[in-house]
């Protein structure tokens, strides 16, 4: 097994299926030792089991490669501890952190519970945030020490987030978050040699097979396969790479064979007044300044 990431370790969080799956499998291919994090559970959270990472692990290692199963929760500070300790524990170090765990609890705004708020908050948000903390821990450690560090974050971010998809105000936000974690994580990372990415992938997976379009034509056997979850891994895989340290604070827009890089909020059209507005003042000023500025987009932006 070798490739791009001969030698680096990697953790792929959620990698049980679907696209974190095609993540760790094309690490693997591509030279690189593998935590294979994973709770197993279902599209809600629920019913936790062993077997998707155990299984990936299995995968790994009939093709020739090295990776290791864990099963910690990455929304426990704890949890998220454990998993960076067990890539340093199993392989020696960690060069790259791959946050793509998550869970879908779709509701409209008036519907929505605060239990399906939190729960999505607290794995996407959270479970970015605290492997993240960790793992930038133990590189600016190492920094400190007088090493070198080469070091990779790729999180994942969402269609749903940056440009908005009615009936995910929670899985939105989160993913919205993460594009804007992404971006200071960056600024403040690469200091010690890490740089932070993000991705908005598009892809056929349990989490999204409900939001397929009626009548989609499904591709026949042997043609290209443009919702293929593993499309979505070979950029994961070059940004985790040493051919990426040029490469920061971006996210990316992936799906089928297109990369696109996303451009976040700038200021648009502008009027000053030099001095403090009277509010009826404003009725012409901001409906001038809307219609100047770009339409909002929708969710294929």
């Amino acid at each position: 097994m070798s490739g791009i990431c001969d030698g680096r370790v990697v953790i792929v969080t959620g990698a049980g299926r679907g696209i974190g799956r095609e993540h760790a499998l094309e690490f693997a291919r591509q030279g690189a030792k593998v935590v294979v994090n994973d709770l197993g559970v279902d599209v809600d959270g629920s019913r936790p089991a062993s077997e998707p990472a155990n299984e990936v692990v299995d995968e790994i290692k009939a093709m020739g490669g090295e990776a290791v199963a864990n099963g910690d929760d990455v929304s426990s500070w704890e949890g998220a501890q454990r998993l960076i300790n067990s890539a340093v524990e199993s392989f020696g170090t960690l060069d790259v952190l791959v946050n793509n765990a998550g869970i879908l609890r779709d509701r409209m705004l008036v519907n929505m519970t605060e239990d399906e708020w939190d729960a999505v908050i607290k794995v996407h948000l959270k479970g970015t945030f605290a492997p993240t903390r960790w793992a930038a821990a133990y590189w600016r450690e190492k920094v400190k020490a007088g090493e070198t560090v080469d070091a990779r974050i790729i999180n994942t971010s969402s269609t749903s987030g940056i440009f908005g998809n009615p009936g995910q105000t929670n899985y939105g936000a989160a993913k919205a978050g993460i594009a804007g974690f992404t971006i200071i994580a960056a600024r403040e990372l690469g200091r010690y040699g890490v740089t932070v990415n993000a991705i908005a992938p598009g892809a056929r997976t349990r989490m999204t097979e409900n939001l397929t379009r009626p009548g989609r034509a499904e591709p026949k056997p042997g043609d290209f396969d443009p919702r293929d979850p593993a499309n979505v891994s070979p950029l994961v895989v070059w940004l985790g790479s040493e051919r990426s340290r040029d490469v920061t604070a971006r996210v990316f827009l992936v799906s089928g064979g297109r990369i696109g890089v996303g451009e976040g909020w700038r200021r648009g059209p502008t009027a000053d007044a030099e001095g403090r507005w009277d509010p009826a003042e404003l009725d012409e000023v901001v409906t001038g300044l809307v219609r100047q500025a770009e339409p909002v987009t929708g969710m294929q932006g």
